[in-house]
């Protein structure tokens, strides 16, 4: 008879039901073991349910791509709330086979995740690519334009021309077919991927600046207003990273 873990290790390289394995294990009186196949059948419950969820994500690009449409770039954008920092937006070209069940809005990932799945989606993906604009630029013409500013230049900095645009609640100016969809990242499974890797673009980014700028706690906070970056600011003042146009950066300039 196997014991108890052999067949916990058995049961780990299990990735669809075996009903023949399964049930005979069912019919063991050990209690360790009955355990161990309940939290099997858990585990694959949790598993299918990120799968359905998952598909539902690419339900708007496989309608594109059963209408022949070949390459759909997903598109967005995080960091318009920062104090300091760039704008950064990143757009993603899937391909149809793609299955990465963990991919999702960032923000419903801990940075671990994202860490995990960034690196995923660049090796798996057809095309990828960011697009940056920088404090100075944001004063000059707004966040929400340079938003749009820094969605376009990733599209454009894309190795593939897309034919289709998702992009979360913009539209550019581009020649391209796109749909502007609230809280696409949510809806998109191509939405979420560039999400994704924008997010882990600008954190990386802003951790290098913190570097430089030490005092602000920016490798923590990201640019965002906290009592830490508030503080530093009445201490230190503003730096070159500071978008001066944004309400609580004026006061101390």
């Amino acid at each position: 008879m196997a014991t108890i873990l052999a067949i916990k290790q058995q049961l780990a390289t299990l990735v669809e039901p075996d009903e023949a394995f399964l049930t005979a294990l069912k019919a063991d009186p050990r209690k360790g073991v009955q355990a161990a196949v309940n939290n099997w059948y858990k585990q694959y419950a949790k598993q299918q349910a990120k799968l359905i969820r998952f598909e539902q994500h690419l339900q708007l690009e496989k309608e594109l791509w059963h209408a022949g449409v070949k390459y759909i770039a997903g598109v967005d954008e995080v960091g318009r709330g920062p104090l300091a920092g760039p704008v950064v937006a990143a757009a993603v070209i899937l391909p149809q086979d793609f299955l990465l069940v963990g991919v999702n809005d960032s923000k419903q990932l801990n940075d671990h995740q994202r860490r995990q799945l960034a690196p995923l989606i660049k090796e798996r993906a057809l095309a990828w690519a960011t697009g940056v604009v920088e404090p100075p630029i944001i004063d000059e013409i707004n966040i929400y334009e340079a938003s749009r500013v820094a969605m376009q230049t990733a599209i454009e900095n894309l190795e593939l021309v897309p034919n289709h645009l998702l992009i979360d609640a913009m539209t550019v100016d581009l020649a391209i077919p796109q749909d502007k969809l609230i809280k696409g990242d949510a809806r998109s499974a191509s939405i979420g991927a560039a999400s994704i890797i924008a997010k882990v673009t600008r954190d990386d980014m802003m951790a290098a600046f913190a570097k430089t700028y030490p005092g602000y706690d920016f490798a923590q906070n990201a640019g965002y207003g906290t009592k830490k970056h508030i503080a530093a600011l009445v201490k230190y003042g503003v730096t070159p990273l500071h978008r001066k146009s944004f309400a609580p950066v004026k006061k101390y300039l």
